[in-house]
């Protein structure tokens, strides 16, 4: 007579269907990461400042560039111009939820000063109690 072996249970993992979802994840990010990333060209004057202290906030940045279209970096299409009320709408939500969150304005070189003082003028009307200045540093 034949003895029967008893077959045991395998208790070793199996992780190669684990690698194969990282390495698909893995390319996912990797295609998806550049265009998570958008922004506007806008040419900042070169002055000597000093960086912002570390904030937990992300700071709201509102942009004007050299024909005086606005942008913000809140909401959607965050590439296309918006309108002074939608700016004005924006802000004053953000200021809602997030009280106390940091409002920089970066204007381009050639931008007219007319239209940054514009800015200015919607952000205080939104409520901003202080607003920053972004500036590149000059060029040695």
């Amino acid at each position: 007579m034949r003895q029967r072996i008893k077959k045991r249970p395998m208790s070793e993992i199996n992780v190669v269907p684990y690698i194969d979802v990282m390495l698909v994840l893995l390319i996912i990010f990797m295609v998806t990461a550049p265009l998570l990333s958008q922004g506007v060209k806008v040419d900042l004057p070169q002055a000597p400042s000093s960086p912002l202290p570390p904030n937990e906030k992300e700071p709201v940045i509102v942009n004007v560039d050299k024909d005086g279209n606005y942008f913000i970096n809140y909401g959607e299409d965050q590439d296309k111009p918006v309108a002074a009320d939608v700016l004005l709408n924006r802000v004053s939500a953000l200021l809602k939820y997030q009280p106390g969150i940091p409002v920089l304005v970066g204007g381009d070189t050639n931008v007219a000063y007319g239209h940054v003082v514009q800015v200015m003028t919607l952000l205080q009307k939104a409520g901003v109690p202080s607003v920053g200045m972004i500036t590149d540093p000059p060029e040695n």
